[in-house]
């Protein structure tokens, strides 16, 4: 986890560093991020950019799909798993079957998937510090933990990274627009 986002760091701040450098600040389609990195990549950028995107989706969509499915299935108790067959549960197909037909629908109502992804990103960047606040205390609290209690080193990590976010949170709401 810690290499891949290193990696991540890294890809971002060269991305960054690229778009900026040629004048390109504000990309509103995959296309314009394509351009933007033409002076790196140069006429293959198109299709390297394209091959990320649908990597990241193989890779993405199923799993947002079924997390989905699954959490809905657990909390109202339903039968759930992709080893059940669809007779058998349901209601995780048709979780599956919506949020599917939700993506698909997103493509034709005009969202411009680049603000969709920077807009997810701001909206989980504004809700990790709480999230992390609440895996904290469940992580320390013995009554539900018992002995499996974070210890010094986690307790550590853990508060430092729920500071960050919670500063990072902050730093952006100040520096909007500026």
């Amino acid at each position: 986890m810690l290499f891949s986002n290193i990696v991540m760091y890294f890809i971002i701040l060269a991305t960054a560093a690229t778009l900026f450098k040629t004048g390109h600040t504000h990309i509103d389609t995959a296309a314009d991020a394509a351009k933007a990195l033409e002076p790196i990549a140069g006429k293959a950028a198109g299709i390297l950019l394209a091959l990320g995107m649908i990597g990241a989706g193989f890779l993405a969509i199923p799993i947002l799909i079924g997390s989905s499915a699954y959490a809905m299935s657990e909390v109202f108790g339903w039968r759930y798993g992709l080893s059940k067959h669809p007779g058998r549960a349901p209601q995780f197909y048709i979780i599956i079957l919506i949020a599917m037909v939700v993506g698909i629908e997103l493509n034709f109502v005009g969202i411009s998937p680049i603000a969709a992804l920077f807009w997810t990103a701001v909206l989980n960047g504004f809700l990790a510090p709480p999230l992390l606040l609440v895996i904290m205390m469940v992580s320390n609290n013995k009554k539900i933990m018992g002995d499996r209690t974070n210890g010094f080193g986690l307790n550590i990590l853990g508060w430092a990274t729920t500071a960050a976010m919670a500063l990072a949170a902050i730093a952006l709401v100040v520096t909007w627009g500026k």
